[in-house]
């Protein structure tokens, strides 16, 4: 395959043309559609040739709808991709995410093909000091405490760490982009700041452009962006750049930023309202984030892969639950930008060739806790920033779910405990009782010496990571509907102890255990379910991976058509994934185009892990540390057969000396519920008799009296 010559330059060379068009034509505000005219006759003169290696070669898309369930795919609300699951493509009915079911880990599983086992990457919160580094907005970043891997200064510092630790990188395997790179191809990242980033974090502007949350790379595709009058990035300006700097105009804006007006709170101004019918606070910069892909990348650039990353339906469900109105509107103008691609791509004449993925990196759950605990609750007045919590209404909204394991393990009697963040006021999400009073009582800091600002409310205190670590700490990555555990002693009586101390809470499910420390009771090795990473890559395998509890029938008022709850981190969401849950685990994939059937249900089980090989093998190579499986079955002209083996793993239930309930967070009245122990549920598909893969289904706990 031929590949382009200074793909670069010609963007340059063309962005001057096209400017110069522009200004003769009608000035700096002419259509989208007049800048594609300029792109046909600069095509025709030879003058941008950057699209060259993809002309008669097949193309992939994978567009990732962040969170999406696979149950909230219908006409009604998603007509496109409806009509490309049921008519025109393929729909894989029994998908898997990877657990921990959180982006981060997902998007790592779409990078490589791999579990974290082998590339050896985690996320999202995650523990590891040491690197140095600035995020994404141009400031000095603390790695002493867990940090957020959602931002490509972060995902640099990190790379760059574990290149000079161990030669390793931020990932202990090549990624899809980089195969791709080797072949000559020509690629395109669009989207979520973090995840999307991640699918080529190590870019130099050779074979690619990334266009994420915060930044356009690599200079050249920056400035040729702003000549043909796309806005950028706000914090664009702090990437660095090493052949110069971005200045921003003064009416580029921030494109990427979130509607604020659209987040409606409680009164409270902490508590989102999950009635409110604002919209999306995240369609905008979605629809800037396409757009621009649709209006310059495809065109003018003509990638041979592509990967575009949205945060909806994701982060609307995270602040107003599954269910809610605005989870909606989310999913309706997500899938709006999908009849906006297929559009665009039949119009470029590129359907007959390109292959289009739409996938998402996990489901998603409504956060709250037992109802028997704590009953759903009435809200009161208008979704306007006035509504209050009110009576209890078994048709009611969830005003529980919140755990803070710094809390719980301090209380159980470990000394030095820690998770990197100040205070938190959660007023209703930490608890509210069937008596009404809250199992978290809302507190005052009058000197500042808990929280550090006098006058602070607060649910629970601050619990950073002091400059010098004592022997017995514990340091825990809080990351919503699962928990990573960290003891940097490695001592093997401690983390026994930390297991006990989450086994005898109800709040918390399956617990699995780095195999160094042994056989512990009552947990699994992270070896089993292909976590525990190789000792390469970023960062150190947790030392303890603890799922919250779940039940996956549950719903409140927001969710009776998407049911599941989960306890999570206290991040006071009405939204979560990351736990074992089969309503986190099983998400969406769906692909159509000329590589694939038409009207077609694949029943086998097929994963995330299966996504990068299988786009690889459309382009014609392979990815020889992949994990995963080419989906073959779901290709035209492809008849096969595999074995299917349904597979469980039992943990003995271990007896404790006591077990508490979800709101009693000083175990003042123990429950009998002493005898605790879980299950895997996992599908083995058999290929020939010499492989086979692995898919795991869910992970429910079990709590009985003895």
């Amino acid at each position: 395959m031929m590949r382009a010559a200074s793909s670069f330059e010609s963007i340059m060379r063309f962005g001057l043309l096209a400017a110069l068009v522009l200004v003769i034509c009608s000035g700096a505000g002419q259509a989208v559609a007049d800048r594609l005219d300029a792109d046909k006759s600069a095509v025709a003169t030879g003058e941008f040739r950057a699209g060259e290696t993809g002309l008669t070669g097949r193309k992939v898309i994978v567009f990732v709808w962040d969170g999406l369930r696979f149950d909230s795919v219908d006409k009604v609300n998603t007509p496109n991709l409806a009509k490309l699951r049921d008519v025109a493509g393929v729909n894989f009915v029994d998908n898997h995410s990877v657990f921990p079911t959180f982006t981060m880990m997902n998007g790592a599983v779409f990078a490589t093909g791999a579990y974290p086992a082998t590339h050896s990457f985690y996320g999202n919160n995650e523990y590891q000091p040491g690197p140095t580094g600035k995020n994404a907005s141009g400031a000095d970043f603390d790695f002493g405490q867990p940090f957020f891997t959602e931002d490509y200064g972060i995902l640099q510092a990190l790379d760059t760490y574990y290149k000079n630790l161990n030669g390793s990188g931020l990932f202990s395997v090549a990624t899809l982009f980089e195969n791709a790179h080797q072949q000559g191809l020509k690629t395109a990242v669009v989207g979520k700041g973090g995840p999307a980033f991640l699918q080529d974090v190590r870019e130099d502007g050779t074979n690619g452009v990334i266009l994420d949350e915060s930044m356009a790379f690599p200079l050249a595709f920056a400035q040729a962006l702003q000549v043909q009058g796309f806005a950028l990035p706000a914090n664009t300006i702090h990437y660095p750049y090493p052949d110069g700097t971005v200045t921003l105009s003064p009416s580029n804006g921030n494109p990427t930023g979130a509607t604020n007006s659209a987040m409606i709170m409680l009164a409270d101004g902490i508590t989102s309202d999950p009635r409110a019918t604002a919209g999306s606070p995240h369609d905008a910069r979605n629809e800037y984030l396409m757009g621009t892909y649709l209006n310059y990348i495809l065109p003018r650039f003509n990638p041979d892969l592509s990967l575009i990353w949205l945060r909806n339906p994701d982060s609307t469900q995270h602040t107003f639950g599954p269910g809610s109105p605005d989870y909606l509107d989310a999913l309706r103008h997500q899938d709006k930008l999908l009849g906006n691609l297929l559009g665009t791509v039949k119009t470029l004449g590129l359907a007959d060739n390109t292959d289009i993925i739409v996938v998402s990196d996990h489901g998603h759950s409504t956060v709250a806790g037992d109802p028997a605990r704590y009953p759903l609750r009435a809200l009161t007045g208008a979704p306007d920033g006035t509504g209050a919590v009110g009576a209890i209404n078994a048709n009611g909204y969830s005003v529980s779910g919140d755990i803070r394991s710094a809390d719980l393990l301090t209380r159980a009697g470990f000394a030095h405990v820690y998770d990197g963040v100040g205070c938190i006021y959660d007023p209703v999400l930490s608890g509210i009782k069937a008596d009404g009073s809250q199992a978290y009582p809302t507190q005052v800091d009058t000197d500042g010496s808990v929280c550090g600002t006098v006058g602070k409310k607060y649910n629970t205190r601050r619990f950073l990571v002091p400059a010098v670590i004592p022997s017995d700490a514990v340091v825990i990555a809080a990351n919503g509907g699962a928990d990573y555990i960290y003891v940097p002693s490695n001592d093997a009586t401690i983390v026994a102890g930390v297991v006990t101390a989450l086994q005898q809470r109800k709040c918390y499910g399956a617990i699995f255990v780095r195999s160094v420390f042994g056989h512990i009771p009552g947990t699994l090795p992270l070896t089993r379910i292909k976590v525990e990473g190789t000792g390469k890559g970023s960062p150190p395998t947790p030392d303890i991976i603890v799922s919250f509890a779940w039940d996956d029938d549950a719903v409140t008022a927001a969710s009776a058509s998407v049911p599941g709850t989960e306890y999570e981190s206290a991040q006071n969401n009405r939204g979560m994934h990351g736990s074992f849950s089969p309503r986190d685990v099983h998400n969406t994939l769906i692909a159509a185009g000329p590589d694939f059937k038409r009207d077609y249900r694949d029943r086998y089980p097929t994963g995330n892990v299966d996504v990068a090989p299988t786009a690889a093998a459309l382009l014609g190579f392979g990815l020889p540390r992949a994990d995963g499986r080419v989906l073959v079955e779901a290709f035209k002209h492809r008849n096969v057969s595999f074995e299917v083996r349904e597979h469980r793993i039992v943990v003995p239930p271990v007896t404790l000396a006591k077990a508490c309930n979800p709101d009693d967070p000083d175990c003042a009245a123990p429950s009998n519920e002493t005898k605790y122990g879980f299950t895997v549920y996992e599908k083995i598909l058999s290929v020939g008799h010499h492989k086979s893969y692995v898919y795991f289904d869910k992970a429910p706990a079990r709590r009985t009296a003895p």
